[in-house]
């Protein structure tokens, strides 16, 4: 298999806050996002739902093998090593991934909703911490909260998409996607300090990510109400936008330089999430 840019493809906020890492630190988390990426496109490909698990399985069987013939596997294996990361949070990633081949996804409350949330992105968040040699525990949890805020503003972007494939993360009513975002927005606030202690080089990029995602929450709740929302249709930010929330993101990082205040993050979530995977274990 061929290691395609997935990052540049698929992932154009992130690959717009890439810019501003150094180029072997970029090219490490295009390594992370390709494997991710491949993981979710087993899912996501049209195809029948058996197919989809037997690819799935047949690619995680590889990857627990260290089938080296793929590079997407041999690369991410690279990075486990040398960046100390478990194979306990590349399992969870699998685990939310599995989770949406079934005929029909339904989240119940909000406890499902942060668990999946963690699988599919919070592992991202803590993997990406790592390969940024975070060391600081509380940092790492807070990593995982900025994993889990963009994965809610995705849920609440994607309503209409979701529901055409059978998959109801949240209910396509606008109080309750307008919650999702308000929830979001408390774990964008939770992550806020914990970039302090990555280090400088790449703190600027995250910032930058951050806050290109978190414009995405301001657009869907511009719109206002359900009927809006629905014409909207995939509400992204575009480039002139990205440029304004670049140069806000120079303000937080001196903000982040003056602050004093110690990291935090979100622990009653957290507490939800442990009641079913021990977060200590992955950190």
């Amino acid at each position: 298999m061929s290691n395609k840019n997935y990052l540049s493809i698929y992932a154009k906020s992130f690959n717009w806050a890439g810019f501003f890492l150094p180029k072997e630190t970029y090219q490490k988390c295009s390594a992370l996002y390709d494997f991710c990426r491949t993981v979710d496109n087993i899912a996501d490909d049209e195809g029948e739902l058996d197919i989809k698990k037997k690819n799935l399985l047949t690619f995680k069987n590889d990857f627990i093998n260290k089938n080296f013939n793929n590079i997407i596997i041999k690369d991410m294996w690279d990075l486990m090593n040398r960046h100390l990361i478990t194979i306990k949070i590349v399992e969870d990633l699998f685990d939310g991934v599995e989770s949406d081949l079934n005929k029909k996804i339904q989240l119940n409350n909000k406890k499902d909703l942060l668990i999946y949330s963690y699988r599919v992105a919070g592992t991202v968040g803590l993997m990406m911490a790592k390969i940024l040699n975070v060391k600081d525990q509380n940092s790492m949890r807070a990593a995982i909260d900025l994993g889990i805020a963009m994965q809610l503003t995705n849920i609440s972007r994607d309503v209409v998409e979701d529901s055409k494939i059978n998959r109801f993360y949240i209910k396509n009513d606008f109080k309750t996607i307008s919650d999702t975002l308000t929830l979001a927005d408390l774990f964008y606030k939770s992550s806020f300090i914990a970039i302090k202690e990555i280090p400088f080089k790449f703190r600027f990029a995250i910032l930058v990510a951050r806050r290109v995602y978190k414009k995405i929450g301001y657009k869907i709740l511009r719109t206002r109400n359900i009927e809006s929302y629905n014409k909207a249709g995939k509400i992204y930010v575009n480039n002139i936008e990205k440029i304004f929330q670049t140069i806000f993101s120079i303000f937080d990082l001196i903000i982040l330089l003056l602050t004093m205040k110690k990291s935090n993050y979100m622990s009653n979530e957290h507490f939800l999430i442990s009641e079913e995977i021990n977060l200590d274990e992955r950190i």
